[in-house]
This record gives structure tokens, sequence and C-alpha cells, in this order.
């Protein structure tokens, strides 16, 4: 069942890429990404299962300003042939709050919907109760710890049907 979302518009200020994982930017924000993680959690070891890689992350965004500095990013990884996986979503903090995030998932949806997949799944963590609330507004509903998550006492895991 799909939730309908609150009327909040995507930044129009944004461009929207898909690039390689490893690409410089793509890089850079993960890296990042998994600093906060790292004092969010206390510990580097915050990832049950494979983390993902170039290998297995055949689509990954980055949303860059008007100015061409990268604010955010995310990606798909295939589970089967008609759900993914969202990894590694991030904004920058100076751009939390401005709509970045929703841009991203909405590309990362749209992607999804090209390729023909039908569910997106996602874990965050105990420690991110913003990304919790923002995937809750966006329509993802509460699901199961699924696969490598299952035994993680960390992770709460959500599920959109597109």
């Amino acid at each position: 069942m799909t939730t309908a979302r609150p009327a909040r518009p995507a930044r129009t200020d944004l461009t929207l890429t898909v690039e390689p994982f490893d690409s410089p930017d793509a890089t850079a924000l993960r890296d990042a990404q998994q600093a906060e993680l790292d004092g969010r959690y206390d510990t580097d070891d915050h990832e049950p299962g494979v983390p993902p890689s170039a290998a297995d992350v055949p689509v990954f965004v980055v949303a860059r300003d008007s100015d061409g500095t990268p604010l955010g990013c995310g990606g798909l990884r295939l589970l089967d042939a008609t759900s993914a996986e969202l990894k590694r979503m991030y904004v920058v903090p100076a751009a939390r709050g401005t709509g970045v995030s929703v841009a991203v998932l909405r590309s990362l949806e749209q992607e999804a919907r090209a390729r023909g997949l039908r569910d997106l799944l996602l874990e965050t963590g105990t420690e991110q109760p913003d990304a919790m609330r923002f995937y809750e507004r966006e329509g993802y509903h509460s699901i199961d710890p699924f696969g490598a998550y299952a035994d993680s006492t960390q992770s709460v895991c959500y599920a959109r049907a597109l």
C-alpha cells in the first residue's frame, strides 16, 4: 500500500546525477556519512552485513547545488528482480532541512521505477531519529529487520511499495 506524501516540493536549484559509486564526490560524501555515524554510534563497526560497493550498487545519485558543490547522495542495491535497498543516503549538515534529502529520495525512487522495481527497503539505526522521521514522513513504513539486519539490535528497517 502506498501512503500519500505531504505536499513538500523538492528543491529546484539542485542538479541530481547518477554516477559511479566510487566517483570522487560520491566517495567524499560517503566518507563524511561514515564519520558521522562513527560518532553517533561511538564505533566504526555499525554496518551489519556486507558494506555496499561499486560492484553491487548500480545506481548512485549525487545532488549538487548551483555552484556544483556536492550536498547529498544515495544509492540502490538490488535485492532481487523487483526490490532494492536504499544505501548511503546522506546530506551534509549545512544542507539539512532544505529539501536535498527529498530530492535524492525521489530521484532514487524514479530510478527504481525505471528499472521495473516495485519495492524499496532500507535500514537505518536507533541513533538516527532524524532519518526515521524522514522516511516515515515520506511514506515508508516500519518492517521487521531483514537480511543481515535480522539480528541487529541497532537496526530499524522500513519499506515502501512504489
